[in-house]
């Protein structure tokens, strides 16, 4: 992997005016090579600075969820591995909203194609799965980016704090009405 990472940087740099679209392409093979999103942001922000980095890794997100949308109609194998890992961290809710997925793609431990599958589920088609990815994909691209050095350098206090920054806002936008069916409500336990 970083032999792949060091020459894909290496090429990139070198490829003058053609350097963003080989870098969006990165974005679209990186999972082929077990590369997280994280360090390709990364490596936008070392290129072409917080603002063309930032828009260069949103198209690129957003090119990769496309491509990943057209893989699950394909491939329903791969969308079933991803629906139990889905089913392990969402516990089955379906009721996240897109602020809380703006900051569940944020979390760098959350597999990607899991929140991409998410947002297929929910959504009604390829160009609303298209609209919610590329909002999605705004808040990591522009934090790992513009931050990138300074969250790849923090001290294990730093990460932890701002872990838990990430966990308070997350709990903030969530839904604050559940329903339950009359059903659950009264549900009788069986010997």
């Amino acid at each position: 992997m970083n032999e792949f990472l060091d020459r894909s940087l290496l090429f990139i740099e070198q490829s003058g005016w053609l350097a963003p679209l080989f870098f969006i392409l990165l974005h679209v093979f990186r999972q082929a090579f077990f590369i997280p999103v994280l360090i390709v942001c990364l490596i936008g922000g070392y290129l072409f600075g917080t603002l063309y980095g930032s828009i260069y890794s949103i198209i690129g997100l957003t090119a990769v969820s496309v491509v990943f949308y057209g893989l699950v109609r394909i491939a329903p194998g791969l969308k079933r591995k991803l629906t139990n890992i889905k089913q392990h961290f969402f516990k089955g809710r379906q009721d996240w909203n897109l602020p809380q997925m703006m900051i569940i793609r944020m979390m760098p431990l959350v597999h990607f194609h899991v929140v991409s599958l998410y947002l297929i589920e929910t959504s009604k088609g390829l160009k609303e799965y298209t609209k919610k990815s590329f909002l999605v994909s705004i808040p990591p691209a522009i934090l790992y980016t513009a931050f990138g050095d300074m969250i790849h350098e923090l001290p294990l206090a730093g990460t932890i704090v701002f872990a838990g920054f990430l966990l308070l806002l997350f709990m903030l936008f969530r839904k604050k009405q559940s329903s339950m069916s009359w059903e659950e409500f009264f549900q009788t336990k069986k010997p």
